[in-house]
């Protein structure tokens, strides 16, 4: 999740998000950091300036590789519907296989430890914004429901977001064919 780091930033930013699905923010030092990832307070120090940076940088790097991870095979010429079946799969797969990451997104997206700017960024540079730009699309082609774009997939997201945590504590299971049907229910939710 981390390889566009160097060593020492992957180190940190790995235990840092460790740390914090395990205790929470605020149980989280640099010191515990530091002893924790095997990594210096100074050398830590050299790469992230604070505790917050730690997690922007985290948060940031998270959404750029699910952005990357979910976006990977949507600007193609395939029809609308195959593009979002394709999109949403990828997101469940992306939660799915990476539960510290997006647990840490969940509970941090609208945190105001995470700068305004960070969110921005992940907004834009996530797979929310392309993925956005997919169901413009699709409302310009009269595929689906007049509405915001951004809003609609928030929409849908929402009810993955339920069903992953749901898949994560064990409270069910999401197998492939809930999975489809609950694609085809998030494209019924928004389609004319």
């Amino acid at each position: 999740m981390f390889e566009k780091y160097n060593n020492v930033q992957q180190a940190v930013l790995q235990t840092t998000l460790q740390i914090i699905n395990e205790k929470e923010l605020q149980a989280t030092s640099m010191a515990l950091i530091a002893k924790q990832s095997g990594v210096s307070t100074g050398s830590i120090y050299h790469y992230f300036s604070s505790k917050e940076d730690i997690i922007n940088e985290l948060y940031k790097g998270i959404v750029k590789f699910n952005g990357e991870f979910v976006t990977s095979g949507l600007d193609t010429d395939e029809p609308v519907r195959i593009r979002f079946e394709r999109a949403w799969k990828k997101v469940f797969e992306l939660c799915m296989t990476y539960p510290l990451g997006f647990q840490f997104i969940e509970q941090y997206s609208f945190s105001p430890y995470i700068y305004d700017s960070s969110k921005l960024e992940a907004y834009e540079g996530g797979w929310c914004g392309p993925l956005a730009k997919l169901y413009a699309e699709a409302i310009g082609q009269g595929l689906m429901l007049d509405m915001e774009p951004k809003q609609m997939v928030q929409m849908n997201y929402g009810s993955i977001v339920y069903l992953v945590k749901g898949h994560l504590k064990g409270q069910f299971n999401l197998n492939e064919e809930t999975i489809q049907s609950v694609i085809d229910s998030s494209w019924k939710a928004v389609s004319r």
